[in-house]
């Protein structure tokens, strides 16, 4: 339907997640329409990203230098590990405010079905920093999905011989929100988690 170079572009975007075909064409359009320093500055961002971006030595987090701004902090407790799914994640617990502790990334989460086991994971990273000692808790910060539930246990069987505190991150009900509207899983978990006041 597309001439060549349109469709391939198409097809290219169709592979970004979350993108279905129309989306993709509609992105294919867009690109078309901008201005040539735009779609210009699209490919450099894109070569960029590919060429300058890597994993940090010693979280596994996205960084342009190595190791990364947050385990070059020596303000940050380096006790404490946060262990994500996600250099997303990485992002939004830092964001709230209320951490100043360093993190580990694991670029995934355990999930059988898919494919994805333990050696998909940064899991040998993240052991061989809790072997040394420096390390004495690992809030395992994965989402409350049964790949994230998974994933914290396995993690926390790891992580006990070795001398490391495993915490988990509290869930339960959102700042906000309306008990009526929780399920039974999120109004079950919150009152579990509760705590002294």
């Amino acid at each position: 339907m597309y001439p060549s170079p349109i469709a391939r572009l198409v097809q290219q975007l169709g592979k970004l997640p979350g993108i279905g075909e129309k989306t993709a064409a509609r992105l294919a359009f867009h690109i078309l329409r901008a201005s040539a320093e735009d779609a210009a500055a699209l490919a450099a961002a894109i070569g960029e990203v590919r060429q300058k971006i890597r994993f940090c030595s010693i979280c596994c987090d996205l960084t342009e230098g190595d190791p990364c701004a947050i385990c070059r902090d020596q303000r940050r407790d380096s006790s404490m590990v946060c262990v994500v799914a996600q250099p997303q994640d990485v992002v939004a617990i830092d964001r709230a405010g209320g951490y100043r502790g360093r993190y580990h990334v694991l670029h995934g989460v355990l999930s059988p079905l898919d494919g994805v086991g333990p050696d998909d994971l940064r899991v040998t990273e993240l052991l061989r920093r809790c072997a040394d000692g420096t390390v004495t808790e690992a809030i395992l910060a994965t989402s409350p999905s049964v790949e994230g539930e998974a994933t914290a246990v396995y993690l926390a069987k790891l992580l006990r011989p070795l001398g490391v505190r495993a915490s988990r991150i509290a869930t339960g009900v959102p700042m906000g929100g309306e008990l009526e509207y929780a399920d039974q899983v999120t109004l079950a978990r919150a009152i579990d988690g509760r705590r002294e006041m």
